[in-house]
């Protein structure tokens, strides 16, 4: 069984998409964790923290056989702020997958919000006068105006996390460990 650190459906659909395609006849459950970071995590570090313990909380449910943690973080660099997610893949059997997906820049006012310390969800929220646009097309729906939306970029990022499942022979067992 497959358990994901979280219940979004945003997060669900992917995961359901990629499992049923690569590893198919496998439940996909999602269940409620701590991430153990921040609501908006910073940086890229914070992020993947964030991925992973959810990614291990998941793989502790009862049942489950790999476990997986999607967080999205916010990094500033000269440019402006940046959105992007991070996919954590844990399996029972102790192989693991990670992935940074792609990136898209924030507005300034976006930015300035979440620098000083607001949730992105929240700000996309108010920016467009909706509610929960997080557990829909999220915020890289809104500003690409749903030519890309959050299933389809977690959907990039967990392919990008598969490869050690998919090529074992090219990802030893001896990796350092998550």
């Amino acid at each position: 069984m497959v358990v994901v650190g979280s219940t979004n459906p945003a997060k669900l659909a992917p995961v359901r998409l990629v499992f049923a395609e690569v590893f198919p006849g496998l439940e996909v459950h999602g269940v409620e964790v701590p991430s153990g970071v921040p609501e908006q995590p910073i940086g890229y570090e914070e992020t993947l923290l964030g991925a992973q313990n959810r990614a291990k909380a998941a793989l502790a449910q009862p049942g489950a056989t790999w476990g997986l943690g999607l967080e999205a973080g916010v990094e500033f660099n000269a440019l402006g702020a940046w959105l992007f997610n991070v996919a954590v893949i844990l399996r029972a059997d102790g192989r693991w997958g990670v992935a940074r997906g792609g990136s898209v820049l924030l507005p300034p006012a976006v930015a300035e919000r979440v620098r000083a310390g607001e949730e992105l969800g929240q700000v996309m929220d108010d920016l467009v006068g909706q509610k929960g646009t997080k557990r829909g097309v999220g915020a890289v729906g809104i500003l690409t105006l749903s030519r890309l939306e959050r299933v389809e970029f977690w959907r990039h990022t967990l392919e990008l996390a598969l490869p050690p499942f998919l090529r074992p022979e090219l990802y030893p067992q001896g990796m350092m460990g998550l």
